[in-house]
């Protein structure tokens, strides 16, 4: 890497977090002087998702990817967060929308499907376990997969769970998760015997803020125009996502202290039960029937809200769990 090139990496690593809420300001703007651009951004959004986790996942070892997932304590902790814990706390906020059925599901898609994809990025950047969480990743995807029909049952009926399509679920396992992490693995078999893999790794450990900031800005830019042709739904979801960020964040803070979890892994789980798949269940909310037609938009709003809490939590969480957690 040349001494301009390395200038440029430090420089991003230095400041990652006003070139994300630049990359974020920028989507904005473009989504709405541009909502003609939408659709073409929209597009991009898997590509270019697709291609940080490959950046993500290379930075991983597999041997200690192995380590991470024999871990079965953290294993458990986060399944009991985000699959005991998490419904609970849902339910009860969505009692505030309970009387708008396609508010209602949508909310409900997007808090009850914990994030496989940038929230281990947002983790590592605040010291939290992401190799751990790396390596649950497939482990939340499927039980996110199996358990949503049921939650719907549970909460709305069986009217609205008979909707559910477990496709986009299944494309986003394989393209975000499975063939990013083969490639993965083929980068660190190529890097061990070849130059060239390990100037892949190079660059895209260079390019890793650089992609998240693109990802940011996709996302932001494509679903802009939708959030703004429904701000009343936008009005009536938002203070449920952020109150919903404010209570994962104190069971994490909870969990981790009461459990004296480590460190690094207490943060994983803080960011793990706040982050949601928002983008994964996008095409879900798209599917939906007419009837929900307002659900996209409310599922792209708990994203933009979702993003200004992680870009506050890479500051806050390592403040929250500094240390060994006391005994109580």
């Amino acid at each position: 890497m040349s001494g301009v090139a390395s200038k440029a990496v430090a420089f991003a690593d230095d400041h990652q977090i006003p070139i994300y809420l630049l990359a974020l300001a920028l989507g904005v703007v473009v989504g709405t002087i541009a909502p003609a651009s939408s659709h073409g951004f929209e597009q991009a959004i898997e590509p270019v998702l697709a291609l940080l986790l490959f950046a993500t996942f290379q930075q991983v070892p597999f041997t200690a990817l192995a380590h991470a997932f024999r871990d079965r304590r953290f294993l458990t902790v986060l399944l009991l967060v985000n699959f005991v814990v998490v419904p609970v706390v849902v339910f009860g906020l969505t009692r505030f929308v309970a009387g708008d059925k396609a508010v209602l599901i949508a909310v409900l898609l997007v808090l009850l499907t914990p994030c496989i994809d940038y929230v281990i990025v947002f983790c590592g950047l605040a010291g939290g376990a992401s190799t751990k969480l790396l390596a649950a990743s497939p482990i939340l995807m499927l039980g996110q997969l199996l358990l949503l029909p049921l939650y719907l049952i549970m909460f709305v009926g069986r009217d609205l769970a008979d909707v559910f399509d477990p496709g986009p679920f299944v494309h986003a396992f394989v393209v975000l998760i499975v063939v990013p992490l083969l490639l993965a693995l083929l980068t660190e078999m190529l890097a061990a015997r070849h130059h060239v893999g390990m100037l892949v790794t190079s660059a895209l450990t260079g390019l890793m803020v650089a992609l998240l900031a693109a990802t940011l800005f996709v996302v932001v830019a494509s679903q802009v125009p939708a959030v703004r042709g429904n701000l009343r739904a936008v009005a009536e979801v938002v203070p449920i996502f952020a109150a919903f960020a404010a209570v994962m964040a104190a069971v994490g803070w909870v969990a981790t202290r009461c459990l004296r979890l480590d460190p690094a892994d207490g943060r994983a789980v803080m960011f793990s039960g706040t982050t949601r798949n928002s983008l994964v269940v996008l095409p879900l909310a798209l599917a939906l029937p007419a009837a929900y037609d307002i659900a996209p938009a409310v599922v792209v709003t708990q994203t933009l809200v979702e993003l200004i809490v992680m870009l506050v939590y890479v500051r806050l969480v390592p403040r929250l769990v500094r240390s060994k957690p006391e005994h109580f």
